[in-house]
């Protein structure tokens, strides 16, 4: 299988999962925005240059693209379908409602793991 259609497949699992979870439930299209973050994760956080820099800076570029995808998910199925998948209006220093501080440093925090799943699927000197 591609590295990026495992890592998808992976993503698109684990990203309803953890929402379950979390917050007891979730939503079709968690599963897609998992499925791109995870390969996203990779390829931003585990290339040769990311891998030089210090862990903080590492887990902050991932947490900035799952909360970018987040944000675009959000805008899509809450703002214009109107599906009220979340809403993040009444957390602190909040986008919208789409996005969050204290989920993006959240995120920050799920990125080691997520590095590390990454490239024990993808093998460790590969990006």
């Amino acid at each position: 299988m591609p590295k990026n259609a495992a890592l998808f497949l992976t993503g698109s699992t684990l990203y309803p999962l953890l929402e379950i979870l979390w917050r007891g439930h979730t939503h079709p299209s968690m599963a897609a925005a998992g499925g791109i973050c995870l390969p996203i994760i990779h390829r931003v956080c585990n290339n040769k240059k990311m891998r030089r820099r210090p862990m903080a800076q590492r887990c902050l570029a991932g947490a900035l693209s799952i909360t970018a995808v987040e944000f675009c998910f959000g805008v899509v199925f809450n703002l214009v379908l109107r599906r009220n998948v979340w809403d993040y209006s009444k957390m602190p220093l909040n986008l919208l409602g789409q996005v969050c501080l204290p989920y993006t440093l959240l995120w920050g925090v799920l990125c080691l793991p997520a590095m590390g799943l990454c490239q024990r699927m993808q093998g460790k000197n590969r990006p």
